[in-house]
């Protein structure tokens, strides 16, 4: 069978790019997936688990299977251990021939270092950003609304109302929310 195996990092981005060059092999079946290649690929894992001596895999890029050239080498040796042929279109790899091999190392080689700048860049950014005074993430602190609960939280746990009791009377899911509030300073 011929397996094609589509991924994309985040939830906004578009398949069809991968999807309009997978087509032309004339799939058996073609896997979806939208998650970072750090994570774990519930797709992959089932594209992967159905692989049988003699398969191929078609991709658009090499980077959509991994990051590190290891891994890539890694996952390369256990595909030709079983067999199972592995196509990437935009590099025109194909392992089932030698040249085609060597292109998938030197590849995923490639993959990583494009992987490593990116995080070079992204660290040298928020470097910058933050000697301008620039700061990321969550602003810290309460927002106005939580401020009045936590407030009020403060209050009924100090008059020794028990803390299912506060849940209940302010409308708040967790415990650990309740403690949150009273440990805020």
């Amino acid at each position: 069978m011929t397996f094609g195996y589509i991924r994309v990092s985040k939830i906004t981005q578009n398949l069809s790019l991968q999807e309009n060059a997978i087509i032309v092999y004339s799939c058996d079946r073609i896997f979806y997936e939208k998650e970072s290649a750090v994570k774990f690929r519930a797709e992959w894992e089932k594209l992967n688990s159905q692989l049988r001596d003699g398969d191929t895999i078609v991709i658009w890029k090499i980077d959509r299977l991994g990051r590190t050239a290891w891994e890539m080498i890694k996952l390369m040796e256990d595909l030709g251990n079983r067999n199972i042929r592995f196509v990437s279109i935009t590099e025109g790899i194909d392992t089932a021939t030698p040249m085609g091999k060597v292109w998938f190392q030197l590849n995923s080689i490639l993959a990583q270092n494009e992987r490593a700048v990116l995080i070079e860049r992204t660290k040298a950014g928020l470097k910058a950003a933050k000697e301008r005074g620039k700061t990321g993430g969550r602003p810290k602190g309460l927002t106005p609304d939580n401020e009045v609960k936590m407030k009020a939280v403060k209050k009924m746990y100090a008059a020794n109302v028990s803390i299912s009791e506060i849940r209940k009377a302010l409308k708040i899911s967790s415990n650990a929310t309740i403690y949150k509030y009273i440990n805020y300073k």
